[in-house]
């Protein structure tokens, strides 16, 4: 590969992936990737399931060969590294199931050390200090003696992720690293790796389905279609229309204003909403869940007015032609109409 920048910390050129069977030939495969990351960036590989992101991710890690292309690390391709070379610069987390009797998380976790530890495999304080660090980092402070056949499926994850982080390498894979978590912990997660690629300048990688999430935390978005691979910052898909392809189902869509997904619903109506701020806001959001979509003409099939009295109590007054009726909440609301 020609032209190499310093900060280039993956890239890959027209690679191709997949398993072939005993005579060679390729029966699952995806073709002419090329993609790029550079230092510090964080990158989300997103396509629907079946895609081939887990297989990339494997490929990205030198756990399966490629059927063709090239990998490439800060400009050095990935089939010349040693072993602990390969150790000393990525790191993998995976989301399969981990059943080791009798292994402690903090074993577990210094697994990561490995790399930098001598011929005998010993840890000095200094790794034991970090692998402490990482268990910490994670939120499983306490957890150092647990055994990890006794941690549940999210408790599992981060401690797979406190490894890769006491392994210390400048490249972090990570395949569906939030997929069991729940959400005060996803976003935590996606934190800590934040703070991993800008104060540390690590590159984070991470095939996601959290593309909520995805779109305000990332730098860069890799993206698998069935027929095309795309890359470029998530606004970039976002005003490309690249997110709308995600999904073969017509249920779904993305709305470019709002920045979110949603459920395409049939039709319930129109409506005028007179009102201001968040209480406006989540009363239109509300009412788009239940299929009606915001007119604010004279003509809306309903009209709704948001009141707040004196002593700051809300109340939703509806009108459906000369008929009012007034409520105290939204779910009361919801349900008459």
């Amino acid at each position: 590969m020609t032209g190499h920048q310093p900060d280039m910390a993956i890239a890959i050129r027209n690679l191709s992936v997949g398993y072939a069977s005993v005579s060679g030939e390729a029966f699952f495969s995806r073709s002419n990737l090329s993609f790029s990351a550079r230092k510090g960036e964080m990158v989300a590989l997103i396509g629907p399931n079946g895609i081939g992101k887990s297989t990339l991710l494997r490929t990205l890690g030198g756990f399966q060969k490629p059927l063709a292309g090239e990998v490439s690390y800060y400009g050095e391709p990935l089939p010349g590294f040693s072993p602990g070379k390969r150790a000393r610069t990525l790191s993998f987390v995976s989301t399969e199931s981990l059943q080791v009797p009798n292994m402690r998380v903090a074993e577990l976790v210094a697994y990561g050390r490995f790399p930098y530890t001598n011929w005998l495999g010993k840890t000095s304080a200094a790794d034991r200090r970090l692998v402490l660090e990482a268990i910490e980092k994670v939120g499983l402070g306490g957890f150092a003696n647990r055994q990890v056949t006794r941690l549940s499926d999210g408790e599992r994850q981060r401690a797979l992720i406190a490894r890769a982080l006491a392994q210390d390498t400048p490249v972090i894979l990570l395949d569906e690293p939030t997929a069991f978590l729940d959400v005060n912990t996803k976003y935590e997660i996606f934190h800590l790796l934040h703070q991993l690629a800008r104060q540390n300048g690590k590159t984070i990688l991470l095939s996601t389905h959290d593309l909520n999430i995805a779109l305000r935390e990332m730098d860069k978005f890799w993206i698998l279609l069935e027929d095309e691979a795309l890359e470029g910052a998530p606004e970039d898909a976002v005003l490309n229309g690249w997110l709308d392809r995600l999904f073969s189902s017509g249920h779904i869509g993305f709305d470019n204003s709002a920045g979110e997904f949603f459920f395409r619903k049939k039709q319930a109506g129109t409506v005028a909403v007179e009102g201001e701020g968040v209480t406006q806001l989540w009363t239109v959001r509300a009412l788009e869940r239940r299929g009606y979509s915001l007119n604010q003409a004279e003509n809306a099939d309903l009209r709704i007015t948001i009141e707040t009295d004196d002593q700051q109590v809300t109340t939703w007054l509806l009108t459906t032609g000369s008929h009012q009726q007034r409520f105290d909440s939204l779910y009361d609301l919801l349900i008459r109409i």
